[in-house]
């Protein structure tokens, strides 16, 4: 029997399914016509395009009896490759763009290159029920491919690897040509959000000439779009809205889609004081806001807009971890019910990469969210930057194709368009679960701001621009063609609108001061803002001994039915073994204050790269079963426990980790929420975070947030990456209430650190500098009545000495205390006192005044670190230490943390050992 027997039985409509199926998923069809469809795809990729017939042509003489392939199949099939071209390649020939002519492309999608001619236009093909229509004239299914690919909507899609999504996708797309279909009283309601938007710029344009606001004109059509978006997403099931975005646009979004009054953004305007002391504030459009909207049907939605920074994109990880903390709390059986929608900049989107930090976490466990929607306002300029200098890619979007989400572009001007994209952006992530990207092409009405001259750079452009009526107009005039409205209608609302601002300008200039309402305040009922002195005072971290028993026993236990290494056995058979001989380590009382925290109601979430086993092997977090590597977390076996925990190695990224850990703490204030640097140096891979958030978010914002970052710090040897963790950065950033830093020198002091992070009635992220060596470090032991019975010292005074012999008191902190302790005993030096300073910041002057006075004969004292001298805590000390006058003892100043070798790191580390004990050696 023939091998393409199969062939002769074939109708066209058969050939145009079973083709278009192939290009879908080539394992879906039967094997004689996969092999069929990829020889006549080698035919045209081998040779070209151009005579698509004779190909097809050629290739079954070549197989069988040539009549067996009539002209009609060979049209057929040119036919498919055209739809397929469409579908392809047809976003490069949109008429998206407002205000340039789009790039050409080749090759174009002339029916010619696809084997058809003129002549073929009126006759009807099968091949149209691949796109959801009956047969058609080959003329009807361009018109179709037109509609559908070409016109204010371009679509990206076929890069992505499931069948049924691409068939939900083209199923879609194919209602009613793509194009909008709505009924007159939404395109009023559209326009009328569009009017809102429009007056909203021009206002502010007239009353605060010059003024920085960053306008949305160029873009306002996104402001309908938003609200379809809410409303109809309210309508499927959403609950929380969480966005992020920059600064351009920001006012107008606030003012007409999260209900801010107008009042307080003219108080913003007008430059008053705040009318708190304590807050600082930021400028106007930076501010967030969380609102409750009520939809047209009578829901009820919670609104958020994360305050951000001018540091661009960086929100957009924050903003993904406020959304899994919601869900996480509130729906963690359905995380479709919160959705984050993250708004970018075509520049910053493209050029930013933290951006792909974030789009990389989309389907992580640890990260996922259940399907952002992302919109690009797109003003083709990125500050005096033109989109050819800006990117190498062909979109700014193409970082979509990082997770194989899909990309819709579209004509700003066209707001239908837009809102018609919006919705189905909603619905492709309400059914997938997955990232879509909408490209919002428009312009910038000005320069970067208000005040700037975009004429010096794109001279061009912006005459085309001065011209070019804005979208409320176009929108307009189609209305009143449509006989929708009139003008009459159109003044009216227009008149509406401005009266309202003129009363809230009026009402606002009555008021002395703004009123700033902190971001997500629903979220921390029952907290307050407190000053340093609130800080430092003593919290009560004690915990029942019984209970504390119960957890050490169940965290030391591994299920009898499952087989582990033996290392790990050993480790966590370990455990219980120091517990109960009193001499506990730091890993176990670290899982010994998560274990207490659970039993009392907190959640815990560490992130971070490897912290599940722990960089150094100390945690083990997570235990693997030999033989199946089943996952055993013992944290949750312990039997009263109230809270969740959850730990999750992160990928290789501290920038969008730690903002989305940021994000995640700002959104449940009762969840320790951890990220841990691999090695302490590296957190530097996330300073924007460290900088714009969490060392003054509270001073900007309003916001607390009580994010932890344990920071691997200490000098053993490893090179100048792996010995600090930058601590004079941290220090440097530190003024009156931001923060807590700590550096820990007992296991029973970390443990209670931690339980001080959720015990008090507010919250202040936390630095700690941990340790790597002492991990395993023989004195660095803490008994079980510490944990149970102790608290948090923020200094340990050396009981060790004889307080009246003391003319040498060393003040110093971390590691280094066990180093100088060991040189002590070495040398016998019954003199020297060895103060240790556990928390950095606030410091606590009263205690170590405390201190000071209670060692009468000292007239030698002495700040010691193992950190160069232009490093460490010296230059902190010296701003803030200046009860007594001290000297140095560290190394010199040095452009690296560490050395290389190891000999010279330690005969330096030496050294500075050495100094304390000698004061001559003072340099």
């Amino acid at each position: 029997m023939d091998r393409f027997s199969f062939l002769n039985a074939a109708h066209t409509e058969f050939f145009a399914q079973t083709y278009d199926q192939y290009l879908l998923n080539p394992d879906s069809v039967e094997p004689s016509w996969r092999a069929f469809f990829q020889g006549f795809d080698f035919g045209m990729t081998t040779y070209n395009e151009e005579n698509v017939g004779q190909q097809l042509a050629n290739y079954a003489t070549e197989n069988q009896d040539c009549s067996v392939v009539s002209d009609k199949i060979q049209k057929e099939f040119n036919v498919l490759k055209l739809i397929d071209g469409y579908r392809t390649r047809g976003h490069l020939f949109t008429e998206t763009n407002p205000v340039r002519e789009r790039r050409t492309y080749e090759p174009n999608l002339d029916i010619t290159n696809f084997g058809l001619s003129d002549a073929d236009l009126n006759t009807v093909f099968d091949a149209a029920k691949v796109i959801g229509q009956q047969p058609q004239t080959l003329k009807e299914i361009i018109t179709h491919l037109k509609n559908v690919y070409c016109q204010h909507i371009g679509i990206e899609y076929m890069y992505m690897r499931k069948p049924e999504v691409i068939q939900w996708i083209q199923d879609r797309i194919n209602i009613n040509d793509n194009l909008p279909n709505f009924n007159p009283e939404q395109k009023k309601h559209i326009l009328g959000k569009l009017n809102e938007a429009v007056s909203f710029e021009n206002f502010l344009h007239t009353k605060y000439v010059g003024q920085k606001r960053f306008s949305l004109e160029g873009g306002e059509s996104i402001i309908p779009a938003l609200d379809a978006l809410i409303e109809a997403a309210a309508e499927k099931g959403v609950e929380h809205f969480v966005m992020g975005m920059a600064h351009r646009g920001r006012l107008n979004i606030l003012a007409n889609i999260f209900g801010k009054a107008t009042q307080d953004i003219f108080s913003e305007f007008d430059g008053k004081d705040y009318d708190k002391e304590y807050f600082d504030g930021d400028v106007k459009y930076h501010l967030g806001l969380t609102s409750e909207r009520k939809t047209k049907s009578g829901k009820k939605i919670n609104i958020n807009l994360a305050p951000n920074p001018s540091h661009l994109e960086t929100v957009g990880a924050v903003i993904e971890g406020i959304t899994r903390a919601k869900q996480d709390k509130y729906f963690p059986d359905d995380f479709s019910k919160v959705l984050p929608i993250a708004v970018h900049g075509d520049a910053a989107v493209a050029g930013q990469g933290i951006v792909y930090e974030i789009v990389q976490m989309a389907q992580l466990d640890g990260y996922k969210t259940g399907g952002t929607i992302h919109i690009v306002i797109n003003n083709q300029v990125g500050f005096t930057t033109n989109y050819q200098d800006a990117r190498s890619s062909v979109y700014c979007t193409d970082v979509a194709k990082v997770t194989l989400s899909p990309v819709l572009h579209v004509n700003s001007d066209d707001t239908e368009a837009v809102v018609h994209a919006m919705l189905f952006a909603l619905d492709f992530r309400m059914q997938f679960g997955r990232d879509v990207f909408i490209d919002l092409l428009g312009y910038r009405k000005y320069g970067h701001n208000e005040g700037d001259e975009p004429r010096f750079t794109q001279p061009v452009l912006y005459k085309i621009i001065a011209r070019h009526k804005n979208p409320r107009d176009i929108y307009a005039e189609k209305l009143i063609i449509d006989g929708i409205v009139d003008q009459a209608y159109i003044t009216k609302i227009e008149n509406e609108y401005k009266d309202k601002l003129d009363e809230n300008l009026t009402a606002s200039r009555k008021k002395d001061l703004t009123i700033i309402t902190p971001f997500m305040q629903d979220e921390w009922d029952g907290f307050v803002q407190v000053s340093d002195d609130e800080m430092l005072k003593k919290f009560d971290t004690k915990f029942d001994k019984k209970k504390l028993d119960q957890i050490a026993t169940e965290i030391s236990t591994l299920p009898a039915d499952k087989k582990f290494i033996n290392k790990i056995t050993k480790i966590v058979t370990d455990r219980k073994t120091m517990y109960d001989n009193n001499v506990i380590d730091w890993g176990t009382a670290e899982a010994l204050a998560y274990g207490s925290l659970l039993t009392e109601g907190y959640d815990v979430r560490i992130s971070g790269q490897d912290v599940e086993r722990g960089t150094f092997s100390h945690r083990h977090a997570v235990v693997k079963v030999e033989d199946s590597e089943e996952e055993v977390i013992l944290l949750n076996s312990i039997s009263d426990k109230k809270g969740k925990f959850n730990v999750f190695n992160s990928f290789l990224s501290e920038y969008g980790v730690l903002g989305f850990d940021y994000g995640y703490a700002l959104a449940n204030p009762n969840a320790l929420t951890i990220w841990e640097a691999q090695f302490g140096d590296f957190s530097n891979g996330a300073q924007i975070m460290i900088d714009q958030y969490i060392s003054c978010g509270e001073d900007k914002w309003n916001n607390q947030n009580g994010i932890v970052l344990l920071l691997p710090h200490g000098y053993e040897g490893q090179g100048a990456e792996h010995s600090s963790a930058r601590m004079e950065r941290y220090l440097q950033l530190c003024a009156r209430h931001n923060m807590y830093v700590a550096d820990c020198t007992t296991p029973a002091n970390f443990y209670h650190l931690l339980r001080r992070q959720m015990k008090t009635k507010f919250r202040k992220p936390l630095v700690v500098f941990s340790p790597k060596s002492l991990l395993r470090h023989p004195l660095c032991v803490s008994t079980q009545d510490e944990l149970a019975n102790g608290e948090f010292q923020e200094t340990i005074d050396d009981i060790s000495v004889d307080k009246n012999k003391v003319k040498t008191l060393v003040f110093v902190t971390g590691k280094f205390y066990y180093d100088i302790l060991a040189e002590r005993e070495k040398l016998e030096r019954n003199d020297v006192a060895l103060v240790r300073i556990e928390q950095l910041f606030p410091l606590p002057v009263e205690q170590l005044k405390a201190i000071i006075a209670s060692y009468p004969n000292a007239d030698d004292y002495v700040w010691a670190q193992e950190e160069p001298k232009n490093m460490g805590a010296y230059s902190f000390m010296l701003m803030n230490f200046d009860l007594v006058k001290w000297r140095l003892a560290s190394l010199k100043a040095y452009a690296a943390p560490a050395a290389g070798s190891h000999t010279r790191d330690r005969r330096r580390h030496a050294d500075a050992i050495r100094m304390v004990f000698d004061k001559n050696l003072f340099r």
